[in-house]
């Protein structure tokens, strides 16, 4: 490690000292397995029958319940989601508690609860799970685990390895509304307008995409690091450069307002529920189109363009014309939000 001898919560963030802690520790001890190495939100493995997905994650969000979601809902939406920015339709999900002594069962019901909802509307199957209980202080108050699995198609091939150059970049809708409503309850700020997350299951609208074009390279969902994290990384495993046009870029006016306020940049927010999509250009056009036809997708719009092979770099288009490299943010984020 070159930063530091020593693991920080900068290291959890999903920026720079992610990525490093990735690469230099991690990588280098599993360099047996290919697979691992594709840097994916949901790993590929052929079977017998086809092709699945696997996916892992655990979700530490304070507070808990925050406008839009909580640590429930945020659980299977980021597994899900996951599972689908790589084509798959999610099938079957694990899910283990790991429970601070004291906790009310009340507010665990309700966790609960959530993520019975987001199961039952996305047709997904919570088939196995496990729960512990440690000392009072050990932990804060609860974290979940979860891993998926669903089937990808084998006319499929989505990757953040297989941007190309004249790909356009659509996103979903508006960025960073997740993370300024945790911020928001957290911290007791109140920001004009009634801000919610964005968490949301995106396997629908992902379905609608791939049944109107194979062409879709990428898909990212821009969660720890936010937009300038997931494109930084798409740009390193694709070895592209990336041109981002700040103008086109969906920013709601009170999260604009509320990152001006806080001294944040709107790329580096996390958003739950949103996507961006790296699709050949001759197909862009219909993709929006189709995305347009889903709640989730309503506002999609190109945002950017693949401009050449081999500077891994992402630029950013500012509004008065001029261009600046978008780095990988750096440092501590916003800790506990997702």
């Amino acid at each position: 490690m070159k930063d530091t001898d020593k693991v920080l919560l900068a290291h959890g963030g999903g920026g720079g000292l992610s990525y490093q802690l990735i690469k230099d520790l991690i990588l280098p001890a599993f360099e047996q397995h290919p697979i691992l190495k594709e840097l994916d939100d949901a790993a590929r493995v052929s079977v017998k029958n086809g092709r699945l997905a696997f996916s892992t994650d655990s979700f530490v969000v304070k507070p808990m319940f925050f406008p839009g979601g909580d640590i429930g809902k945020l659980a299977l939406c980021g597994t899900i989601n996951d599972l689908a920015m790589v084509g798959a339709k999610p099938m079957y999900i694990s899910v283990a508690f790991i429970i601070e002594e004291g906790l009310s069962l009340k507010t665990l019901g309700k966790v609960i609860e959530s993520m019975e909802k987001v199961a039952r509307l996305t047709g997904v199957q919570v088939v196995t799970g496990d729960t512990k209980v440690v000392e009072k202080g050990s932990l804060d108050q609860l974290f979940i685990n979860t891993a998926g699995i669903g089937s990808i198609d084998d006319d499929l091939d989505i990757s953040s390895s297989n941007a190309k150059v004249g790909d356009n970049i659509i996103m979903s809708g508006t960025i960073g509304d997740h993370g300024i409503a945790v911020l928001s309850q957290r911290e007791g700020f109140e920001f004009q307008g009634n801000l919610l997350s964005d968490c949301a299951p995106l396997n629908h609208l992902v379905s609608r995409m791939t049944e109107k074009t194979k062409n879709i390279h990428v898909l990212r969902d821009p969660t720890r690091g936010g937009v300038a994290s997931a494109l930084n990384e798409i740009a390193l495993q694709s070895g592209v450069e990336i041109l981002l046009k700040e103008a086109k870029i969906p920013i709601k006016e009170e999260v604009r307002a509320a990152c001006e306020m806080l001294g944040l940049d709107p790329l580096h927010i996390p958003s739950e529920g949103r996507l961006v999509a790296f699709v050949s250009e001759e197909d862009a056009g219909s993709v929006i189109e189709t995305m347009r036809e889903d709640p989730l997708g309503k506002d999609a719009s190109i945002v950017g363009q693949v401009v050449s092979q081999g500077n891994s770099r992402v630029l950013l288009e500012t509004i008065i014309g001029a261009k600046r490299i978008l780095t990988l943010p750096k440092g501590e984020l916003l800790p506990r939000i997702c």
